[in-house]
C-alpha cells in the first residue's frame, strides 16, 4: 500500500481515562479490525503463531510495570477498551504488539532513518518510519489535551492504537525513535509509552532526560530528542542509557556509543543498511540549508537508501510514513506511506 489517503486526526482530551476513550471511540471499527487481522497481523510477520489466551502472562507482567510507572497512560488503555469496545487485555496487546515481536537476527532494508538540528532556522526533527506489517493503513494522529496537565498539549503519531510512537509538544519538545538490539527484552515500559509519557511530562529535553533516567523501560531503542536549545540522542541498552549532543544528531538502527558497540545484536546485512542511511543522512543533512523548510526536507527523506521500498514483503520492513516535525511551531508534517509517492499533510497544535 501507498498509504496516500487522509490521516485520521482524533481530537483527545480530558483526563487520561477520557482521552483513551475519545481514541478508542474514533477508531473502533479499525481497532477491531486490526485485532482480527490474524491477531493485529502478528500471525503474518512471526515466524511461531501466537495466541491471546497464550500471551495472557506477557501482557500482564507489562501492564503491571506500566501501572507502577506510570499510572495515567495505564488508566488511558482502560479508557482505549471502553471507548472502541474491546476487551483491556485487547487493547493492551495493542500497546505491546513490538514488545512481543521481540527482535530477530535476521537481514532487513531498514527500521528507522532519524535526525534533529537547532540552530539557525529553529529545531526539526525528521525521520522515516519503517515497519514491517503493511501498517501505514492504520495511522492516525492523536491532537492530546488532558486536563490534569493543564496548558500542555501534545501531536501524537500513532498506529493501530498505539498511545504513543513519536511526536512533540506544545513546550517545543520534540521526540523521535530508531530500533537497535540488545539487552534482555522483559516486562517494563515499552519505548512507545515512554515516549507519550516524555511529551506529556517534560517541557524540554533537559527534562525529558531526567524522566527517562527513572523509567524501567522494557527493550532497546534510540530515543532523538531535541528543543530549540538541546539536540541528543539517548542510546538504551538494558538499564543503561548513554547521552550523546551536539548541534545535530543522527542516527539509524546500529549503536554508536563506544560502550554500546559490543553489545549490538544487529545482524551484518542489516547493519550494512543502517550504515548506509546514517552517511546518506548526515550527508544530505548537512547540505539542507538552515533555513530548509519541511518540503526540503520530505525530499531528503523520500531519497534511496533512507527511504526503503515496498518489496512486496509483509514481514519484510518498509517505510510506512516520514514525518518532518517543527517544535518551535507546533508542526507535524507527515507523508503517509512510501513519502516519495505521497502528499504532505499538516497537523498543528
Amino acid at each position: 500500500m501507498t498509504g496516500g489517503g487522509a490521516i485520521p486526526l482524533i481530537h483527545a482530551s480530558g483526563d487520561p481515562f477520557a482521552v483513551g476513550h475519545a481514541h478508542g471511540r474514533a477508531l473502533a471499527g479499525p481497532l477491531r479490525a486490526f485485532l482480527d487481522d490474524s491477531l493485529c497481523r502478528l500471525n503474518k510477520v512471526m515466524q511461531e503463531p501466537v495466541s491471546l489466551d497464550g500471551l495472557l502472562p506477557s501482557i500482564a507482567a507489562y501492564r503491571a510495570s506500566v501501572t507502577a510507572a506510570v499510572p495515567a497512560l495505564a488508566d488511558e488503555v482502560g479508557g482505549l477498551a471502553a471507548g472502541a469496545g474491546i476487551g483491556l487485555d485487547e487493547a493492551w496487546l495493542l500497546q505491546l504488539r513490538r514488545e512481543i515481536m521481540g527482535y530477530r537476527k535476521v537481514p532487513t532494508g531498514g527500521d528507522c532513518t532519524t535526525y534533529a538540528r537547532n540552530g539557525a532556522g529553529g529545531p526539526v526533527l525528521a525521520q522515516t518510519v519503517d515497519l514491517n506489517g503493511d501498517l501505514d493503513d492504520y495511522l492516525s494522529v492523536l491532537r492530546v489535551a488532558r486536563t490534569d496537565l493543564p496548558g500542555r498539549r501534545s501531536l501524537v503519531l500513532s498506529f493501530g492504537g498505539l498511545l504513543g510512537y513519536l511526536g512533540l509538544n506544545s513546550d517545543g519538545l520534540a521526540v523521535g525513535l530508531n530500533l537497535v538490539l540488545g539487552g534482555d527484552w522483559r516486562p517494563g515500559v515499552p519505548p512507545y509509552l515512554a515516549i507519550r509519557h516524555l511529551l506529556d511530562s517534560a517541557g524540554g529535553v533537559t527534562e525529558a532526560l531526567e524522566i527517562l533516567r527513572g523509567l524501567p523501560l522494557a527493550s532497546s531503542r534510540t530515543l532523538v530528542l531535541c528543543d530549540r536549545e538541546r539536540v541528543v540522542h539517548v542510546e538504551i541498552l538494558g538499564e543503561e542509557l548513554r547521552v550523546v549532543e551536539g548541534r545535530v544528531a543522527v542516527h539509524t538502527n546500529h549503536f554508536l556509543h563506544p560502550d554500546f558497540v559490543p553489545d549490538d545484536e544487529i545482524n551484518v546485512f542489516a547493519r550494512n543498511s543502517s550504515v548506509r542511511r546514517l552517511k546518506a543522512a548526515d550527508a544530505g543533512l548537512a547540505a539542507l540549508p538552515p533555513g530548509a523548510g519541511a518540503e526540503e526536507h520530505f525530499g531528503l527523506l523520500s531519497q534511496s537508501p533512507i527511504c526503503v521500498p515496498d518489496r512486496g514483503n509483509i514481514r519484510a520492513e518498509r517505510t510506512v510514513a516520514a514525518v518532518v516535525m517543527l517544535p518551535d511551531a507546533g508542526e507535524l508534517h507527515v507523508r503517509p506511506g512510501d513519502p516519495s509517492l505521497s502528499g504532505t499533510q499538516v497537523f498543528s497544535l
